[in-house]
């Protein structure tokens, strides 16, 4: 029993254990699994600018409220379109020798999770308007504010991106909001932020644990008979799809986000142009951002498309037509085969 009473001993044999057990339970897998697993083909490197972002995403504790990882569950079928897998974090590479912060999975969400942020919000106007001030945008947000993102410049210069708030956010009188350096690297991270589609041979995880809730939400998506529960439907969808930029009131935000009350797309009658919007995003008005393909990234189906539609026209006191799924099925083909 000498080995318990001599304590160069015990500490000796106590450490060449740890050792040995972090090389074969830690270190040894590790490797295995780096081995194993490559980056999906269509995955893309983080630019300069993205990857400055991801060290301003971590600097300021984005990771603590904000999970990357769509679990394989139902509920998280909002988040991305398929469940997380490990090729997904394959590719992401130690920030320097002393910081492991490769993966930012999270654990909790105070906030929604960010997989697939960039397909699902890739305005760069929206993003650093919610970065100034989350309740501009979202008015029951308890996101804090980044203003030291931001600065007032009294002559903005050629390349400075200027940021549209309204009057009672601003924390100045003078001068126009411009986005720093910094606000630009971290939109450009959350830009990236995209789910990476598997190559064709390669089967998605299915989706487990369909609760209730979500069964009957499945089925109501049908643009039935039924003209109250195809205007709920078209609210929901617009509130989950739509609202973050145009605003529950449909008045968007001048200088950032158009307005659909009294919009002429929407009361107007041309609807494949409307259409073509919902489902491939729209970039032809100068003084607002570009808009993302919604519809395309969240596979609305003609229903769905016709549920916003007449949520819209019949919304804010705007007056259009109502419009039925099979005349949207068929300006879908049309758009699909051009």
């Amino acid at each position: 029993m000498s080995f318990l009473k001599n304590h160069k001993q015990l500490f000796t044999v106590a450490f060449l254990f740890f050792v040995a057990l972090t090389i074969f339970a830690a270190i040894m897998p590790a490797l295995d699994n780096q081995a194993r697993y490559t980056p999906l083909p269509a995955a893309e490197p983080l630019s300069e600018d993205a990857r400055k972002g991801k060290e301003l995403f971590i600097a300021n504790g984005c990771v603590a409220c904000h999970s990357q990882q769509v679990r394989n569950l139902e509920m998280d079928k909002k988040w991305g379109g398929r469940p997380g897998i490990p090729q997904d974090y394959a590719g992401m590479e130690r920030t320097d020798i002393w910081r492991n912060t490769a993966t930012l999975m999270g654990t909790e969400r105070t906030g929604p999770d960010l997989t697939d942020v960039g397909n699902r919000q890739g305005s760069k106007e929206w993003n650093l308007v919610h970065l100034y001030n989350p309740r501009i945008l979202v008015e029951e947000s308890i996101m804090p504010s980044y203003p030291w993102l931001f600065e007032y410049k009294n002559m903005p210069a050629k390349d400075d991106v200027e940021v549209s708030i309204p009057d009672e956010f601003r924390r100045s009188s003078r001068g126009t909001l411009v986005a720093k350096p910094e606000a630009l690297q971290l939109v450009a991270y959350l830009q990236s932020l995209k789910q990476v589609s598997l190559p064709e041979d390669m089967e998605a995880p299915e989706f487990l644990y369909a609760s209730d809730k979500n069964r009957k939400k499945s089925t109501k998506i049908s643009g039935g008979d039924d003209e109250e529960d195809d205007m709920l439907e078209g609210e929901m969808l617009y509130a989950d799809h739509c609202q973050s930029c145009h605003q529950p009131n449909g008045e968007g935000m001048e200088g950032a986000f158009p307005s659909l009350k009294g919009s002429e797309i929407v009361n107007g009658d041309d609807l494949e142009k409307y259409v073509e919007i919902i489902m491939n995003g729209y970039d032809e008005h100068e003084e607002y951002g570009p808009m993302s393909a919604v519809g395309t990234i969240a596979e609305f189906t003609e229903k769905e498309v016709a549920a916003i539609i007449n949520y819209e026209r019949n919304s804010w006191g705007n007056t259009g037509t109502t419009v039925t799924p099979e005349e949207i099925k068929e300006i879908l083909n049309k758009i699909q085969s051009l």
